[in-house]
């Protein structure tokens, strides 16, 4: 039976080395079968994966993990359920930056550990739209004080570089986690992140790990599709392609990494996601999934090593590649350039959500 990795944010905080993604299971990516999904999370667990990332924007996906938290308690007991580590993300709604309190912040935690059915959040992955608006550092001071009442176990960050995140170690935050974009496609964190992360005892959270799904078998051999797709998952990542160069180039990252899985009898998706866990400072990759169908697939993650010649092959194409190029999330942070207007910057805005407008009175 194949051992899934594990390792320590912090001590005693552990996650399995593959986390499960739930962005997936969010608005605007398709059709999901609620039950079947909530039903296939048990599965994981019991495979060695249980951590599980989502956030307050992913529409839904915190009420679905809590569902299955506490349906896994009632039906196995609290040292099962207890077994399950899910990292949140906190993303105020960019209209909100300019006015969001103390009293906001702690709302939309009180919120999530409503939504997760859950007495305390094991990771909280802060991000700020704008760094220019508002009080991010206040911001996240709140944050602390939640860690300090018992309502918060661990904090991150989610899509900032070095430069974004100095301000917040310089006035004495812990943080245990930098959640970034890394994959074969998109290297970005080694333009300088993951050494001064490591400088820091932050370490990595990977996403992107698959690129949505586009790091698979499924997109081996096939033509350039363009941009015509049914969701925005699908469109982010081809334009991270984009930036890798021509899709033949794509194609030829795809082969090599099929003839790489071929020779050690494992999917080349597996293969991309071994080459993210061996870069150095990257503590967990993220892999997203609907269902439990791919499991075997994300398991044969841990069945084998990637050797010098692995390496050179993959490494030979990553060469060639155009980009991209720059800092994490530098790309995306320009709300006019075209990675940056296919982005939905007020997600938590509903009319009936009391978190909505909270602020310091």
């Amino acid at each position: 039976m194949t051992t899934v990795e594990t390792t320590e944010l912090r001590p005693g905080h552990p996650i399995s080395r593959v986390i499960r993604g739930g962005w997936q299971l969010a608005g605007d990516h398709g059709a999901v079968d609620r039950e079947e999904a909530i039903r296939d999370m048990e599965a994981f667990v019991d495979a060695g994966i249980f951590t599980f990332d989502c956030a307050d924007i992913y529409t839904g996906v915190e009420e679905m993990i809590g569902q299955f938290i506490a349906d896994l308690r009632a039906r196995r007991g609290a040292s099962v359920a207890d077994r399950v580590t899910v990292h949140t993300k906190l993303v105020p709604d960019l209209t909100l930056l300019p006015e969001i309190g103390t009293h906001g912040i702690e709302a939309i935690v009180d919120r999530s550990l409503n939504r997760l059915q859950i007495e305390r959040l094991h990771l909280v992955q802060f991000f700020w739209w704008d760094l220019a608006q508002g009080d991010p550092v206040g911001a996240l001071e709140a944050l602390k004080d939640c860690q300090k009442k018992g309502k918060i176990a661990t904090l991150g960050t989610t899509n900032w570089d070095e430069d974004g995140m100095q301000r917040f170690v310089d006035a004495g935050f812990d943080i245990a986690s930098a959640q970034v974009q890394y994959s074969v496609l998109d290297r970005r964190p080694a333009n300088g992140l993951v050494d001064w992360a490591g400088a820091h005892d932050i370490q990595i959270l990977a996403y992107g790990t698959l690129a949505g799904g586009f790091l698979t078998e499924r997109w081996l051999g096939v033509d350039d599709p363009g941009f015509a797709f049914e969701n925005r998952s699908l469109v982010k990542y081809r334009l991270i392609i984009d930036e890798f160069g021509p899709w033949e180039r794509f194609q030829r990252l795809l082969r090599a990494l099929k003839a790489v899985g071929d020779r050690h009898g494992v999917s080349l998706s597996a293969v991309a996601t071994r080459w993210v866990l061996d870069q150095p400072g990257v503590a967990a990759g993220i892999v997203g999934a609907r269902y439990a169908r791919h499991l075997p697939q994300t398991l044969e993650t841990f069945s084998f090593a990637l050797n010098a010649q692995d390496r050179a092959e993959i490494g030979a194409v990553i060469a060639e590649a155009d980009g991209p190029a720059g800092r994490v999330y530098s790309l995306e942070r320009d709300r006019n350039s075209r990675h940056g207007r296919i982005m939905k910057y007020n997600l938590n805005t509903r009319p009936d959500d009391a978190v909505h407008g909270a602020k310091d009175g």
